[in-house]
């Protein structure tokens, strides 16, 4: 480990994009408006992707801005904790730190209210990047919520174009949250503007069936998102597995069963568990008997993911998912 507790030797993954702080109810099944108390829980896909990467034992940096007030330091904190590097984080003097109340169904799903008028994370502008760092990761990661508003969405689009320029693959994870943009319309627009200049991408059905306009989960829908500079296309479909697609090959791997408690971060957990793989053998996207190990390992991840309250306290270590993967 480096002297900043990063580890150093191994290549980096940058996840850029938003993070904030969820308010959990502290009883499931129950509308906002019923529960009794709130749990403060952080969270933003991106952040919880670097974390996840991190307590895999892989190399993770995080770019974003957070409020310049306590919930911000304290996520800045968290990322540190968790052997995150936050050397891209900047904080915003006049912004707060974005906020969440989530509600937990009693399936263990979730419906969302956001406070962001305008947050912290949606105010980080193009000049303020720290392009050296982008430029060193082997992997940039990212979602579609850093594109609603300038100039997040220009300091998102300068961030990709410097990676990309850089040789980095590009992974996103559209990760959408309809509540935030203007319109369905627009969402769906937005989220595939930048389709094109991805070499990784994961959706869930839901985004799958949204993006595509069907309601059907199945190959024929999902190649409807196939570019042809695509590596590798995965849709995952909770406690039914994922399916991947590549140029020679597609397939399915089955998800392991657990008992969910919380869904909430078991995506990120996925794609950390995927590209702490990825970064350091690339011809995993070559060998379909390698990426179906990869799989099996991140949908172990998460699974895990699923079994506790909230996202970071839930993210697996590689022995968890070992031992998952092993069986008693």
């Amino acid at each position: 480990m480096a002297a900043n507790g990063i580890v150093s030797g191994k290549s980096l993954i940058v996840s850029f994009g938003e993070m904030l702080i969820d308010f959990v109810p502290t009883v499931s099944g129950v509308s906002l408006a019923e529960a009794p108390g709130f749990v403060k829980a952080p969270g933003g896909a991106p952040a919880n992707v670097a974390i996840a990467v991190a307590r895999l034992g892989g190399k993770a940096s995080f770019v974003g801005k957070l409020g310049d007030d306590e919930f911000g330091r304290m996520l800045a904190d968290i990322l540190k904790q968790n052997g995150v590097s936050d050397d891209g984080v900047l904080f915003d003097q006049g912004a707060r730190t974005a906020l969440a109340f989530v509600t937990l169904r009693a399936d263990g799903e979730r419906e969302f209210m956001f406070y962001r008028n305008p947050s912290a994370d949606m105010l980080l502008k193009p000049e303020e990047l720290n392009l050296d760092l982008i430029k060193s990761g082997k992997v940039f990661h990212y979602g579609s919520i850093s594109l609603i508003v300038e100039p997040c969405r220009s300091a998102h689009l300068k961030a990709m174009e410097v990676a990309k320029e850089a040789g980095a693959l590009l992974s996103y994870d559209p990760n959408l949250r309809l509540p935030l943009w203007p319109s369905a319309e627009e969402a769906r627009k937005q989220i595939l503007s930048i389709w094109d200049k991805a070499d990784i991408v994961k959706v869930s059905d839901v985004e799958l069936e949204f993006l595509t306009g069907s309601d059907k989960v199945d190959d024929e829908t999902a190649m409807k998102l196939w570019r042809p500079n695509f590596t590798l296309l995965l849709v995952t479909l909770g406690e039914k597995g994922s399916r991947y697609y590549t140029k020679n090959f597609h397939g399915a791997v089955d998800a392991f069963h657990v008992n969910t408690v919380d869904t909430t971060g078991a995506g990120d957990s996925f794609v950390g568990a995927l590209l702490c793989k990825i970064v350091n053998d690339p011809s995993i996207l070559e060998d379909e008997s390698k990426l179906r190990e990869v799989l099996r390992f991140a949908n172990a991840c998460g699974a895990i993911t699923t079994t506790k309250k909230g996202a970071i306290p839930a993210l697996p270590t590689q022995a968890d998912a070992l031992a998952l993967i092993n069986g008693p």
